[in-house]
């Protein structure tokens, strides 16, 4: 039996998300993702959300056969506990950081993010690193906003 590592694809990044209203809004409504996929197991109690961007190399394509998917996994019940929260990873021992989205303009989508009310970790003016932002989804988790020229209309 062989495999061939140039066929390897880097599919997807889960979060365990408390209330999937707020996070999936996030990801749609702040972030521009599109919700590609779900799957409900009621006797299992948790949801399964994919999201991610369309562009035409992905147009039509399979949630396996896509690359740099988001997937949102919702144990039932947790949207209803007061005092539930997920360890984000970022915390004093926290060894996870983030995941990245490119924008076509840095100070206009941080604008953007005001006007919506995103908790911003970091805004391109605090330190020395004045080209990234980063903002916090609703659980916590980090999204690094990084300006990408080439997608300017």
């Amino acid at each position: 039996m062989t495999t061939d590592v140039s066929t390897y694809r880097y599919n997807h990044t889960m979060y365990r998300i408390k209330d999937p209203k707020a996070s999936i809004q996030f990801y749609k409504e702040v972030l521009g993702m599109r919700l590609l996929e779900e799957h409900h197991s009621p006797e299992s109690k948790f949801s399964l959300y994919f999201l991610g961007y369309e562009d035409p190399a992905s147009n039509g394509l399979v949630r396996l056969a896509r690359q740099g998917l988001l997937e949102l996994t919702h144990n039932h019940g947790t949207e209803n506990d007061a005092n539930f929260s997920y360890t984000t990873g970022n915390g004093d021992t926290g060894g996870y950081g983030h995941i990245a989205v490119t924008v076509d303009n840095l100070q206009a989508a941080c604008a953007r993010f005001d006007t919506l009310g995103v908790k911003f970790i970091k805004r391109p003016e605090d330190g020395r690193m004045k080209h990234i932002a980063f903002i916090a989804d609703p659980d916590g988790y980090r999204v690094e906003i990084l300006e990408n020229p080439m997608l300017r209309k």
